[in-house]
């Protein structure tokens, strides 16, 4: 029934995905905590940066941002991401960089959401016995901010799973572009086209249950 699958690399092109979700969401992690502080920063400059990326970033088709890692980072201005002579290695660091880059400004805004829903008078009691702004978003406010929104950053991470199908337009092998592949050798396009979909099920469906259960354990009580 599944001979169809002889010859190709199935679980390896899906280990592809899960390494570019796995690294993708670490960077769009803490590279969405620095813009959501710089969001809510005091300083004008900074909230200016962080508001003009996350409204350009979002308002971008991945597929653009990806292809221009590669076309244009890659090929004009010659970044090479430390494997210069390696394509494979390369398109996937730059998907990588392509994937955090737009995450991170959903990223932001989901703890953007989380940070408004800390009362204001616990920051300006943290001010009032001298903590800095540092201090205050570090010990008092993201704390209570990342407890507040497991939920929305779990949809971003199964957005970020289903995301990564976008690197196959670099060349980066991972399950989209193995199923590609697939279909223009095979005579078995249902079949194919439901085993990747079952594939992204159990990759996506468990992160959705275990965050979602996380939500509800770690929600901050008022």
């Amino acid at each position: 029934m599944f001979d169809f699958l002889e010859g190709y690399d199935v679980l390896g092109a899906f280990w592809m995905t899960v390494k570019l979700t796995a690294l993708s969401a670490l960077g769009s992690l803490v590279l969405g905590t620095l813009l959501a502080a710089m969001r809510v920063s005091p300083v004008p400059l900074m909230r200016g940066f962080g508001t003009a990326y996350v409204n350009i970033v979002r308002n971008i088709p991945l597929t653009v941002i990806i292809v221009f890692a590669s076309l244009g980072l890659a090929d004009i201005f010659g970044v090479t991401m430390g494997a210069p002579d390696n394509f494979d290695v390369l398109g996937f660091r730059l998907a990588v960089l392509g994937l955090v880059g737009y995450h991170a400004a959903f990223v932001c805004e989901a703890l953007r959401s989380g940070i408004n829903t800390v009362p204001p008078g616990q920051a300006e009691a943290a001010r009032a016995i001298g903590l800095s702004f540092s201090q205050v978003l570090r010990l008092i406010v993201l704390p209570q901010a990342f407890r507040a929104v497991i939920g929305p950053l779990a949809n971003v991470l199964i957005a970020l799973t289903k995301n990564t199908t976008v690197a196959a337009a670099i060349g980066v092998a991972e399950a989209a572009y193995l199923m590609k592949e697939m279909i223009e050798n095979e005579a078995q396009t249902l079949a194919i086209g439901a085993v990747f979909a079952f594939g992204f099920v159990v990759l996506t469906l468990p992160t959705g249950l275990i965050l979602g259960w996380l939500s509800k354990r770690l929600a901050v009580k008022r």
